[in-house]
């Protein structure tokens, strides 16, 4: 069995660092905790579950802060975690199975990452992350912000699912802005970024609704043709709601399509062109949209996955579409598939219980 140092860099974390290290302490042989700053009793929380508490001068570089916590470890293994991730309780025993089994071959190992949920407790919104590297390859952290661990070698897909549960306070802290500042900083600094850095650079434009900006620096970033393809066709999507949010839905429907030239149309895709087509009540281009986010195949990769857009979603949107044409049996079919998904989902019932109530009614005209 191999051993495990957790490594994790955290500045005010009071509120989840407990369920954090609670759901992780029993896996791992040595924690490390690195506080970039605190004034909250962040600390004091860490050293109730390891002695390792370090402070690390921040100097806006997560990598420095994270390179600088695996620099600490002394175990064979390292994982990483951010204090708002979680190990579930059937995660942790599949996690265990892995300690347990793991070949010292392995020089790392990718999990789920699970960070956006249903009202259903059901993920919607998951990728994958090197979460398990072996100490002695001396992986390190590359970008000061949205950093990446660089690992190569033998790496393996495990089918454990880290979850990333936020506080509500989270969602309001001013700090949300820092990545966005740190960005702008390398900019002033004459910095020329890297094809990544544009892509992030990007996305925090865009979420602090820079939407303009963001787009700019999308097309710089696809410009450079150096990208991951996930990152490129999330780049296309995400361009797309920025027109979106512009009100410019001739660029929108454009930059969902640019995404297909790097790859097979991804469902998310396929819906979001079905959504145009079904908002102008073109409901039959609609339906080929929503049929192809369903049919269509794609091979297993490290991408962002939103499950809805190739599951219930797209068949309650032709159960929609069906109906308008006429198509009153396949409308009623693609519901039904919709609730195998989302058994409670309230659309799915309403439109259960108008089926009902549609076919007494014609059966009672009849009589």
């Amino acid at each position: 069995m191999v051993n495990i140092s957790l490594c994790m860099i955290v500045k005010n974390e009071e509120e989840v660092l407990c369920q954090c290290l609670d759901s992780v302490k029993g896996i791992c042989d040595e924690i490390i905790i690195v506080d970039t700053g605190s004034t909250d009793s962040t600390k004091e929380i860490a050293k109730k579950y390891t002695d390792k508490v370090i402070d690390f001068t921040w100097v806006d570089d997560f990598s420095a802060a994270r390179n600088f916590a695996f620099d600490q470890a002394t175990s064979s293994y390292i994982l990483w975690l951010d204090a708002d991730d979680v190990l579930e309780r059937e995660e942790q025993k599949k996690f265990q199975k892995l300690k347990e089994e793991l070949d010292d071959s392995v020089d790392a190992v990718s999990m789920l990452y699970h960070i956006a949920f249903d009202e259903f407790g059901n993920p919607t919104f998951s990728y994958r992350r090197n979460r398990l590297v072996k100490r002695e390859c001396c992986f390190k952290w590359i970008e000061p912000v949205h950093e990446y661990l660089d690992v190569s070698g033998n790496i393996i897909a495990s089918d454990i699912a880290i979850t990333h549960r936020k506080s509500d306070k989270s969602n309001i802290d001013p700090a949300n802005d820092r990545n966005l500042k740190i960005y702008e900083r390398r900019l002033e600094q004459g910095e020329v970024f890297s094809p990544r850095a544009l892509f992030y650079y990007a996305n925090e434009l865009k979420d602090h609704g820079f939407y303009q900006k963001a787009v700019i620096y999308y097309r710089e970033f696809l410009a450079t043709r150096k990208g991951w393809v996930e990152d490129e066709i999330r780049a296309c999507i995400n361009m797309a709601t920025c027109y979106r949010m512009l009100g410019n839905a001739e660029k929108e429907i454009e930059a969902l399509a640019l995404s297909i030239v790097y790859d097979v149309p991804r469902p998310e895709v396929s819906c979001r062109i079905g959504d145009l087509f079904k908002e102008k009540h073109l409901f039959r281009k609609a339906i080929i949209w929503y049929q192809l986010a369903i049919e269509i195949e794609l091979d297993d990769h490290q991408g962002f996955q939103q499950q809805s857009y190739s599951t219930w979603y797209p068949h309650l949107q032709l159960c929609v579409c069906y109906w308008q044409i006429g198509e009153k049996g396949l409308a009623e079919e693609h519901n039904q598939k919709a609730k195998y998904y989302r058994p409670n989902d309230e659309q799915v019932l309403y439109n259960e219980a108008f089926f009902k109530a549609f076919k007494e009614k014609h059966v009672q005209e009849k009589i």
